[in-house]
Order: C-alpha cells, then sequence, then structure tokens
C-alpha cells in the first residue's frame, strides 16, 4: 500500500497498466475501502513490537518518576492519537493518496528522492536496533556477553557473529518473501501483545507487588538518569511519546494507510497502538528491568558508576523462560524485517534499475552494520527523537497546504500544475526548519522532542510565505 510496486516498473504507463488495483498514483475508489475493524488490527499489532522491549528500560535509566511515566503517557499518546485522527485520517480519506503520490504533487519527483534517502537510511538504523535486540535473545544460549548501556562498539566476536547471522537471514527473508512475513507477523502479533502481558504480570509477582500503591513506588519520586543518559521530566516523556511515531502522523506517512479508510474516524484506531503498544507494553518492559536493577550485579555496577546493562532478551527470560526468549526473537525479527523491506524501497527510487531483491539486501546490509554497533539501541529514546525531528516537517507542508492554501492566494499541487521536478519553497522551508532548530538544539542543549512542534509549525509557515512569493513571481 506505498510505493513498492511503483518502483518495479520503468515506466510509469507500464506501472499503471500492471498495479491498476495498488492505486500508488490514483485515488483509492469506494469500492476498495476498508472498515475500522482492518485498522484497528493493524495498529494493535504494529506498536507492539521489538523496540518497546529497549524503549520501556530506557524510561528507567533516563530516572522517571511513576507520575512521569504513567500520566505522561496517558497524555502524550492520547496527543498522538488526536494528530492521527484529525491530520492524518482527515487528509487521507480527502485525496486517498500515497505519502509519496500527494508530496510528488507539490515538491516534484526530485525532492520527494531526497525523502526517500533520509527515509531509508533512517529505516536501516531502526532496523538495527531491533537485530540488536534479537541479538541479546540469541545469545542467551551461549551465555554472550550482552552489550552494556554506554556500549559503542562490538564487545565481543561471539555478538558480532550472532549479528550478522540474524541479520543475513532477516535481509534475505525480507528480499524474497516479504508477503509470506507480513502475514507471519500479523499472525504472531497477538502472541507478542500477550507475552509483554504476562512478561509485566510475571515482573510484579518478582517485585512482591500487591497494591496500587506498591506499583507506584516501584518508580517513586523518580532517580537521577544512570551515567550517559538525560533526566526525563514529565514534559520529556509527553512530548517523546507523542512525537515517537512523528514521520507518521504530523509527518503523514500514514496518510498510505489511512486512504483506504471508509471514514477519517478510523483515525481513532490508533489508541490501539498506542495504548496497548505504546503504555502497557512500555510499562511491562520498565517492570523487568526494574526486576533487573533490583539484582545484586545491577547494584553493583550502580555502585561502582556503571549504567547496568538493558538486555531485551535476558529480562524476559527471567520473566516467562524460553517463551520470553522466542518473544523478544519474534519482536525484533517482525519489526526489523518489514522496516529493511522499506528501507529498500526508499532506495530504489534512488536506484531504480537496481532490483528490488538487491536494493533490499543492500539496505539489510545497512541494517547489519548498524546492528553490530549497540548505541543504535541503547540510545534509542534519542534515535527516535531524532526520527521525527527530522521527517515530521514534510506532513507540515501538506497539512498547511490542505488547509491553508484557499485562504492565503496559493495553488495546491504545484509543482504538478507548474510540471516543477522540484519545488524550492519545499526544500527552503524542510531544511531552514530542520537547520535552525538543530543549531539551537545543539547551542542551548535542547531535548530534540520540544522542538519537534516548533520545527514543524515553522516549516509550514516557511512553505506557505515561499510558496506565495514564488507563485506570484511566476504566474
Amino acid at each position: 500500500m506505498t510505493q513498492e510496486t511503483n518502483l518495479k516498473y520503468s515506466n510509469e504507463e507500464e506501472f499503471i497498466l500492471s498495479t491498476e488495483g495498488e492505486f500508488e498514483r490514483t485515488p483509492v475508489p469506494e469500492s476498495k475501502l476498508k472498515s475500522w475493524k482492518h485498522f484497528l488490527g493493524m495498529y494493535a499489532g504494529e506498536h507492539a513490537a521489538g523496540t518497546e522491549f529497549m524503549i520501556g528500560p530506557l524510561f528507567l535509566t533516563a530516572g522517571v518518576s511513576a507520575f512521569d511515566l504513567i500520566i505522561g503517557l496517558l497524555l502524550g499518546n492520547l496527543l498522538a492519537v488526536l494528530s492521527w485522527r484529525f491530520l492524518t485520517a482527515d487528509i487521507a480519506v480527502k485525496h486517498r493518496l500515497t505519502l509519496y503520490y500527494h508530496l510528488e504533487k507539490i515538491s516534484g519527483k526530485k525532492l520527494v528522492i531526497g525523502y526517500n534517502l533520509a527515509n531509508g537510511l533512517l529505516f536501516c538504523f531502526l532496523a538495527g536496533a531491533m537485530i540488536t535486540v534479537s541479538a541479546t535473545a540469541v545469545g542467551i544460549p551461549f551465555n554472550m556477553e550482552m552489550p552494556k548501556l554506554t556500549d559503542t562498539l562490538p564487545n565481543s566476536f561471539t555478538w558480532v557473529i550472532i549479528v550478522i547471522i540474524i541479520g543475513a537471514v532477516i535481509s534475505i527473508v525480507a528480499a524474497k518473501g516479504f508477503n509470506t512475513v507480513a502475514k507471519a507477523a500479523n499472525w504472531m502479533s497477538p502472541f507478542i501483545v500477550l507475552a509483554f502481558l504476562a512478561c509485566g504480570i510475571v515482573a510484579l509477582t518478582q517485585l512482591g507487588v500487591g497494591s496500587f500503591s506498591e506499583f507506584w513506588a516501584i518508580w517513586g519520586e523518580g532517580s537521577d538518569p544512570f551515567p550517559g543518559q538525560i533526566k526525563f521530566t514529565f514534559w520529556h516523556v509527553v512530548f517523546w511519546s507523542w512525537f515517537a511515531n512523528a514521520a507518521m502522523h504530523i509527518g503523514m506517512s500514514d496518510l498510505s494507510v489511512f486512504r483506504f479508510a471508509k471514514s477519517k474516524k478510523a483515525g481513532w484506531t490508533t489508541a490501539a497502538g498506542m495504548y496497548i503498544g505504546h503504555y502497557m507494553a512500555w510499562i511491562a518492559a520498565a517492570l523487568l528491568y526494574a526486576v533487573y536493577l533490583n539484582t545484586s550485579e545491577a547494584q553493583m555496577m550502580l555502585t561502582n558508576g556503571v549504567a547496568p546493562t538493558v538486555a531485551p532478551g535476558p529480562l524476559a527470560y527471567n520473566a516467562i523462560g524460553i517463551f520470553g526468549i522466542i518473544t523478544v526473537i519474534i519482536a525484533g525479527w517482525t519489526t526489523a524485517n518489514p522496516t529493511i523491506y522499506r528501507a529498500g524501497l526508499a532506495f530504489q527510487a534512488i536506484i531504480p534499475k537496481v532490483s528490488t531483491f538487491w536494493v533490499t539486501i543492500i539496505a539489510g546490509t545497512i541494517a547489519t552494520i548498524a546492528g553490530l554497533f549497540p548505541a543504535f539501541a541503547m540510545k534509542l529514546l534519542d534515535f527516535v527523537a531524532f526520527y521525527g525531528f527530522l521527517l515530521a516537517p514534510i506532513g507540515a507542508i501538506i497539512v498547511f497546504e490542505h488547509f491553508y492554501a484557499e485562504n492565503f492566494g496559493i495553488k495546491k499541487f504545484y509543482a504538478e500544475k507548474a510540471g516543477l521536478k522540484y519545488n524550492p519553497a519545499v526544500l527552503i522551508s524542510w531544511v531552514g526548519s530542520i537547520v535552525l532548530f538543530s543549531f539551537i538544539s545543539i547551542k542551548y542543549d535542547i531535548f530534540l522532542s520540544f522542538l519537534t512542534l516548533p520545527a514543524w509549525i515553522l516549516c509550514g509557515v516557511l512553505f506557505m510565505i515561499v510558496s506565495k512569493y514564488i507563485q506570484g513571481k511566476f504566474i
């Protein structure tokens, strides 16, 4: 339902003749629309995956308090759901176009290629983090030394071998059988959700929790962050959880999904993903880490000023045994596999003469190399914040044009109407907002999730102003 089929063909006419049912470059017809139940299942499964095993524990390493975590996640996830419902779903149902074609009509084909390059590389790094997650489970039978929270480089030869094997298997499967893998991933999603729930319940038992007050006391008033981590406050949790999927909602990537919705009300189904995956699963994973922090090993590391290891495999194994190992492997695999596939498709937009198989292998190779370096997983909070910060402003261009073009007196889909290969207004607004707020973040040491919304707004405003000037000059 994204650009993948389009990229298999050498020209647009061949594509249209061969993939009429995919609607890559035409609005989805009413006969192909899907009910809200389709989206409910998809979002519930997609957001309870390998990333959740890392994110929950990392909140604890940032010293969150009970209120910051539990209430902050409630609010942040609600804001994410509202963004999907009132922005993404609204625009998707109105135009029923993929993000890529919608953006191409505004920006021109050349800028879509630039977007795909950024998207593809970030997909590879995310997939690499998930290979790291799976490797922590595969390494348990081999008594492998787990990477530490502050590790950047591979810590053992065993680690390198396991990561390479996992990466190779995932890459080959992604390149040769994505449809089968996607179906298997959907089938396994209920198992992963139940495993998260089971892990949380077992962890509560191991922590001796018998009441809500004891549950609340696990995090209490919070703590100092672990070495190498920043302190997360209530607002860190709110804005990070809101923009963890910024590229998908305010960044408009899920236009490609909701264009098949019968009604924009289908946007509400994202709550299933947010409150199962980004609430229950995150908290369950955090509980697993809370159990580990009570061990003598973790306490000794803290006493010596060393950040305790964050290794999803051993954490889940400690809770539910062999099923924990299987769950972590599957969760990491079902996240990394389609992510590598999508990265390959993004790269194919840049090198269209290379087959889908080989661009996916290229993407998988990059992801595997990234997986060798634990920092991508251990710094997942920072990486996800950067991912949203970089790609979300593109969505502002679509949103501002959709809602304000007529009142501001500019033409919609200007690149298409003017026959432009690239629209300078898009490039200036996207790059300008990213550069300005990156400078602010570095100079004043401001967490990127706090700057995602200002960058998004500035990008939209700049686009309207520059578009007004360009269109007024050339019309």
